[in-house]
């Protein structure tokens, strides 16, 4: 589906106004005259100098300051010559944005758009701004600009993929069901079989990002028997079926277990906070008997309310030790199951194709 091949056009756009050549040797001491001017003002206006207490001295300076603006303006200094021209320009942006200097690209490629409206490069400009948008973390006005192509251009090579590209700013923001929403609408509106194959597998990916196995095997199966290959579904599926193998534990049993101090970091395999939470609150607890018993009541009771407090957050810390150790586990599983067998779509700068590279043990 991305086998279309972008042309363009060169094209100048010029400005051209005749100068002479006394206006030209003339820009050289209008520019000493405006820095004269520049000091000048500095010094009129400067509160310290006792210089411009002086009657004379204020008179003369604004008859001064007049002349010298008057004869520093000459309608030579509108007269100049501009070149636009639209190779020169587009390549000037590409500079930048092969530098990863992206913010100064997305100003040449508007300023590329602005002047050039009819040139065959202006879709890639506009994929160009976007893609510097979200290089750049930028994500919400890189779906605008995503968006922006979406409804200038329909059915391209560069659309399809903005339609992608959209889902991944999504997905970089977190917002999994606004990118999963945003590959549905693809489904629906496109007639290519391959298109909405890579849509499927795309969205079975972010399900598998949500820890939600069943949801991303429902679709990949939609995806048709020709990309099945493709796509190696086949291992994917197999390495899904591991998913029963991910260490877990459970976060009611370790709160039930942090009733003696320590024994649900032990079950969560936090060993140190284990220790340390028991001996903290066996020393709060054996100081706060040995104050009652000594008839210091007071004492007791501030020993008594702080052990509470650190016996509280034994309870909460194993609970969601718990917690930290499933997610870990399971990312750890998701992120084997990318190395394994995940699909890398990615483009080279010359935007005429797309590349899969797969990623696979043996």
């Amino acid at each position: 589906m991305y086998s279309k091949a972008v042309t363009h056009k060169s094209k100048t756009c010029r400005a051209n106004f005749r100068t002479s050549h006394f206006a030209r040797s003339l820009r050289p001491a209008q520019i000493l005259i405006l820095e004269i001017l520049n000091v000048f003002l500095w010094l009129k206006f400067s509160p310290s100098l006792t210089l411009n207490k002086l009657k004379r001295f204020k008179t003369g300076s604004c008859l001064f300051v007049v002349l010298l603006a008057l004869f520093s303006y000459s309608p030579s200094i509108a007269d100049s010559v501009l070149t636009i021209d639209a190779d020169q320009q587009f390549d000037f942006a590409e500079h930048y944005f092969s530098n990863k200097e992206y913010l100064r690209a997305i100003g040449e490629y508007k300023r590329f758009t602005h002047f050039f409206p009819r040139d065959s490069r202006v879709e890639i400009a506009m994929y160009r701004i976007a893609e510097s948008y979200c290089n750049s973390s930028r994500f919400k006005e890189a779906i605008k600009s995503f968006e922006a192509i979406l409804i200038k251009y329909t059915d391209t090579e560069i659309s399809l993929k903005s339609y992608f590209m959209v889902s991944e700013c999504y997905l970089r923001q977190k917002s999994f069901g606004s990118a999963i929403l945003n590959l549905q609408n693809l489904i629906q509106i496109t007639d290519h079989r391959d298109t909405k194959d890579e849509a499927y597998y795309r969205i079975g990916w972010i399900y598998i990002e949500m820890a939600e196995w069943e949801k991303a095997r429902v679709y990949f199966e939609k995806v048709s028997s020709l990309n099945a290959d493709k796509f190696r579904l086949q291992r994917l599926s197999a390495e899904l079926d591991q998913k029963g193998t991910i260490s877990r534990k459970n976060p009611k049993l370790a709160g039930g277990l942090a009733i003696i101090p320590g024994a649900g970091f032990f079950y969560t395999e936090r060993y140190y906070d284990g220790l340390i939470a028991f001996f903290l609150n066996a020393a709060l607890i054996y100081a706060a008997y040995e104050s009652f018993d000594n008839g210091l009541n007071a004492l007791g009771g501030i020993i008594t309310f702080v052990g509470l407090g650190f016996y509280a957050g034994n309870i909460y810390g194993s609970i969601s030790s718990a917690h930290k150790y499933n997610r870990r586990n399971t990312q750890n599983f998701i992120e084997n199951l990318k190395q394994n067998t995940k699909i890398n779509f990615s483009t080279n700068n010359k935007m005429d194709r797309i590349q899969l590279s797969f990623r696979y043990d043996f």
